[in-house]
């Protein structure tokens, strides 16, 4: 029997804490240049770092969380039945935190004991374990921690079923995924369905990212003969081609163990040809996590963390010592770096099979590659065969568009906002499954309606928060048609820069400022200076823009980082330094804010200052970042040299590696320097 259910979860966390008002621009690349090594097929040339660049708006930085946890309760829906257990958060993202296969009460997922931020997804804010669902742009998505509706619907045998949706603003793209675990049934079943309702194509971009537990002698296996794996050498990062299971990068160690890796690494399983790809993270009896899907999700990767000093720190940092896991995910495109465009009006879904396979250890474990994923393939396959998972997803798509009248998790007023646009604009509606209440509007959304309803952009206090963006081109119509205020030339300029419009970018901002000097606009005209590569103008127009801030009583923490920033990159070391004496000390207590007081004391030479910041543990740190292990190595090089009466220079950076290794809480790097 299937059993749906809400209920609280509480464990150990830190609150992901406010927005970061600011807004982030593209990147006016748009495509990324990925260079790859001969010999590289053809085939998988085509939109290799197309649309890949870094976007976000119109969504804001999730950057201000920390390292403090307590008591954090969510409400988490549980979907079970005979043979699996499946936990859901709906607020962070939907994700899968647990799935237990109950005949041996194993979790088969990297289960997270603590709920940490970390500064590893488009919008900063990330955390480990269990499954992700990532939509939209390259990395992981803008709703990794954001709630998603969440709401019950029903199977065609009547069982209980979880449908997780929302709209996504940046592609303007709808996607839902249904859950279904019928009676006996030993697989949890996910459809998933993406819906381009617009006449303009879009780039896309879909991966599910499942973390499994990193243990000796667990073995990622996928149906693929070829893989594209990352190179790493004298020559730069590129991509090359390898047949399975020996990597170049590993000196031809088997890939496959990830734990043979001595540095974060992935490569992607060209699954190109297979009916039903799959990925299975097998143990050493053989058992352990497979997942499986219908073809158009049919590439498959592996990535690991790594077994050097900061990959095996970023373990601990994501959830807590003893903690380590791998990833095994699958995707639309050859890899993560790949964009794939989707037609106008376009509907694309597949089906994807979470549960436990076992299969003989021996030939799981043994030399021949082929042999090894083949008896996987036919344990799998016993189970589930292709045609049985074709007509599930059938039957799937068949209730795809079975509205649901109970709505366990509600989330963000876009939707809504989207759907009464639609229908002022005589526009065809959204399809019934995505059922977005009108009590989802709220004060955000609800500016916007009055430029939909009484046709002008309400205005505000010019030292409040600027509140969210808006970067959709049938608000941008509207809004350039507008009446002006201070406040809608401040969005209207935000708009205009997400188009590479940087001419009418600064006009609306410069007519910002006349009728409403604004920290915001500003700060903008700063960034717009930036990308003209005029840094005194940029400086100066940070400046202004912390002038008004500060005088407003509350400066935003994400302003002050990135004026001392500035300060920072134009050696203005004794300025940054007086700036951070006069930021409250809420705003001194940012992770970021106390690095760039580092690198300030350290231009100043006020060791004792740098040696301060560096005790602390930090949560904001990208992966795979040298910021804190460069300002430990030149305070140790410093320090050697004074004992040794000697320059500096004369120390190099591995002998202080192998005299003073830097402490595992700020050591970050992907790979030893």
């Amino acid at each position: 029997m299937t059993e749906l259910r809400s209920e609280p979860l509480t464990i150990p966390g830190a609150p992901l804490g406010a927005e970061n008002p600011l807004p982030f621009f593209r990147d006016p690349a748009i495509s990324l240049e990925i260079k790859t090594r001969p010999p590289f097929p053809e085939a998988k040339l085509a939109y290799l770092g197309w649309e890949t660049a870094f976007r976000v708006l119109p969504y804001r930085m999730q950057d201000e969380y920390t390292r403090q946890r307590q008591a954090l309760t969510f409400r988490s829906v549980v979907l079970e039945n005979e043979f699996l257990k499946a936990t859901f958060l709906p607020e962070v993202g939907g994700r899968l935190i647990s799935l237990v296969y109950k005949p041996q009460q194993r979790e088969l997922l990297h289960r997270n004991p603590v709920f940490q931020p970390a500064n590893l997804a488009i919008r900063n804010a990330w955390l480990s374990g269990g499954i992700e669902w990532n939509i939209g742009q390259v990395g992981h998505t803008f709703a990794t921690c954001s709630p998603l509706f969440a709401a019950a619907i029903q199977a065609a045998d009547g069982s209980p079923g979880l449908r997780l949706y929302e709209f996504e603003r940046c592609k303007r793209l709808l996607w839902q995924i249904d859950f279904y675990l019928p009676p006996g049934f030993p697989f949890l079943i996910a459809y998933t369905r993406v819906v381009n309702p617009n006449d303009a194509p879009t780039s896309m971009y879909w991966w599910t990212n499942t973390a499994v537990n990193e243990r000796p002698g667990v073995r990622v296996l996928s149906p693929a003969a070829q893989a594209i794996y990352g190179v790493f050498d004298v020559n730069g990062a590129a991509f090359g081609v390898t047949e399975m299971p020996h990597l170049p990068s590993l000196n031809g160690a088997d890939g496959t163990y990830s734990l043979n890796s001595t540095f974060a690494n992935e490569f992607f399983f060209q699954c190109d040809d297979t009916p039903m790809p799959w990925e299975a993270a097998l143990d050493e009896k053989g058992g352990g996590f497979i997942e499986a899907s219908t073809s158009r999700l049919k590439y498959r990767k592996l990535f690991c963390w790594g077994t050097h000093p900061g990959g095996r720190h970023w373990q601990e940092f994501l959830a807590q010592p003893g903690e380590a896991y791998l990833e095994i995910q699958g995707g639309l495109a050859p890899t993560q770096v790949h964009g794939l465009p989707m037609p106008a009006n376009t509907t694309w879904d597949w089906t994807q099979i979470f549960g436990y396979v076992e299969a003989e250890a021996e030939r799981v474990h043994g030399q021949d590659w082929t042999a090894a994923w083949r008896t996987v393939e036919q344990s799998l396959h016993a189970q589930v065969s292709v045609a049985a998972l074709y007509d599930l997803e059938a039957s799937c798509r068949q209730r795809a568009d079975h509205a649901s009248s109970v709505i366990l998790q509600s989330a963000s007023g876009w939707g809504a906002l989207e759907a009464r646009r639609r229908a002022a604009a005589a526009e065809a509606g959204l399809p019934p499954a995505f059922v977005f209440p009108e009590t989802s509007l709220g004060a955000e959304q609800k500016k916007w309606l009055a430029l939909l309803n009484e046709g002008a952009l309400p205005a505000q206090e010019a030292a409040d928060l600027p509140g969210e963006w808006m970067v959709q081109d049938e608000w941008v119509q509207r809004l350039e048609q507008a009446p002006r205020n201070w406040y809608s030339l401040l969005h209207l300029g935000v708009m205009r820069m997400e188009r590479f419009d940087e001419d009418g970018a600064e006009q609306a901002w410069q007519e910002s400022i006349a009728q409403q000097p604004s920290a915001w606009a500003y700060r903008n005209l700063a960034i717009l200076s930036l990308r003209r590569k005029d840094a005194a103008q940029a400086n100066a127009y940070y400046e202004k823009a912390w002038q008004l801030a500060a005088q407003a009583g509350n400066p935003p923490t994400g302003l002050a980082i990135e004026y001392l920033e500035k300060l920072a990159e134009t050696g203005q070391w004794a300025r940054g330094m007086a700036v951070y004496a006069g930021l409250p000390p809420a705003v001194q207590a940012s992770d970021r804010v106390q690095i760039l007081r580092g690198r300030f004391a350290l231009a100043l030479d006020d060791l004792a200052a740098v040696e301060e910041v560096l005790q602390r543990e930090y949560a904001i740190v990208r992966e795979g970042e040298v910021t804190l292990t460069d300002l430990w190595f030149e305070l140790q090089t410093r320090r050697e040299a004074a004992r040794r009466g000697v320059a500096r220079q004369e120390i190099s950076r591995q002998e202080m590696q192998a005299l003073y290794p830097p402490p595992a809480r700020i050591d970050f790097r992907s790979i030893n320097d």
